[in-house]
């Protein structure tokens, strides 16, 4: 699906819409940094190893420095992520002066040192001339003109082992944006202050029957003005199907290792597991099954994708990029690491339950994973450092299943990691 939102790709002046767009509504606002300041180790690790879980985590110094591209950076992202890896040199790009200018008093605030900015479009990023270990690229590609020459121009400085993190915008669950932004289009609603103060009186009086009614109680796209102009006056986006999205992925030269956060997508996971069409979707092949999940649900609003170079295997615990296979013989030798967003709820259980557990970064309800007393005390004995063998004989399937409601990550590397092993 994609809304009459963008008929010209420049102004009259000869901008990109896009860039003049966030020069005046700068989006999202600048991260509390604070927050975040002093990342613990153990938090730095499960990240690396959502992306790499056979490659041995450990604090990096002089040219083994991981290396991060934050492309579309915004207002504060690459800053993020330069204060939350001390240990990466992490380069920011975007098209906007407002976004780059708010990156640096941001640098010089909490001086990031190890930050560097560059005003420039993702699909001149060869002109860098460096590659990258992490190409971090969510909320922009659905905003280029040609989203499919900026993913390659992204994978074309990828470096050997790489790892890209994507997110696009979903086409199923963002229908109500789409009518709300042909409906401001046919009214000529632009983005100055009388017009946005006028759309929010208006949009007060939507049904709550309306495709986009959920959307603007919970989501924080509607939240200020700039995320109201951002989300429904954007004079530029397109969403992806799942299917659409894998294609572009494999048409960039990349391919797919996994979701970021895959539960949703699974038909063992949520409500769906309890329903007699589970184990029919479970017999498709992986990427119907991530389609199928997504047509249940239905609220989808954003994909955000982990994808490699198509031409690296990732058959080397050095590279690490493919994901686990449990029928692998040296399971036992794996250590699960808690996600931080992950807790066990022990109140209002139902009958036989001893606690759930839910990864609160997860919008959807239904992800919960019931547990027994003995499934509890192994989860709570998780800490990074025991392998699979260590937490008892019969808990491969017990962690198999934490794993794919996204509760832990794995440290697939099998032997004593580094340094970085601490927590």
């Amino acid at each position: 699906m994609t809304s009459a939102l963008r008929p010209t790709n420049e102004d009259d002046r000869g901008q990109d819409v896009i860039e003049q767009f966030y020069d005046r509504r700068p989006y999202p606002p600048p991260d509390d940094l604070d927050a975040v300041a002093t990342p613990k180790p153990q938090q730095r690790r499960a990240a690396h190893h959502l992306v790499w879980p056979g490659r041995p985590y450990a604090d990096r110094s002089g040219d083994s420095r991981l290396r991060i591209l934050v492309a579309g950076c915004g207002t504060s992202q690459a800053a993020r992520h330069a204060i939350t890896h001390p240990d990466a040199d992490v380069v920011g790009i975007d098209v906007s002066s407002t976004g780059i200018e708010q990156h640096r008093q941001l640098i010089e605030r909490h001086r990031l040192a190890n930050l560097e900015l560059h005003r420039l479009p993702i699909e001149e990023v060869a002109g860098l001339d460096r590659q990258f270990d992490h190409i971090v690229c969510t909320g922009v590609l659905h905003h280029l003109a040609d989203p499919l020459i900026g993913l390659r121009s992204l994978q074309s400085i990828l470096a050997p082992g790489g790892a890209l993190t994507l997110m696009v915008y979903a086409t199923y669950g963002r229908a109500g944006v789409y009518l709300i932004q042909d409906y401001c289009l046919r009214l000529g609603i632009g983005t100055d202050q009388v017009d946005l103060d006028e759309l929010v009186a208006t949009l007060r009086e939507i049904g709550s029957g309306h495709p986009i009614s959920r959307l603007l109680h919970q989501s924080r796209d509607f939240a200020d003005d700039d995320a109201l102009a951002d989300a429904l006056l954007n004079p530029r986006d397109r969403s992806y199907t799942v299917p659409q999205l894998l294609e572009l992925i494999t048409d960039a030269g990349l391919r797919f290792g996994r979701w970021q956060r895959q539960a949703p997508y699974l038909p063992d996971c949520g409500s769906i597991s309890e329903t007699p069409h589970s184990a029919r979707i479970a017999k498709l092949p992986v990427a119907e099954q991530y389609a199928a999940l997504e047509l249940f649900r239905g609220t989808i609003t954003r994909h955000t994708a982990i994808a490699y170079a198509a031409t690296d295997s990732g058959a080397t615990t050095d590279s690490g990029p493919q994901q686990p296979d449990f029928a692998d013989p040296a399971a036992g030798s794996w250590r699960p690491i808690r996600v931080p967003t992950a807790i066990a709820v022990t109140e209002r259980l139902p009958p036989g339950a001893a606690g759930a557990l839910l990864n609160r970064a997860h919008t959807e309800t239904d992800l919960v994973s019931f547990v027994n007393a003995q499934e509890l005390i192994m989860f709570r004995r998780i800490d990074g450092s025991r392998t699979v063998a260590d937490l008892g004989p019969q808990a491969l399937g017990f962690v198999e299943r934490l794993f794919r409601h996204d509760l832990i990550v794995l440290d697939t590397c099998g032997a004593s990691e580094q340094k970085g092993d601490r927590s």
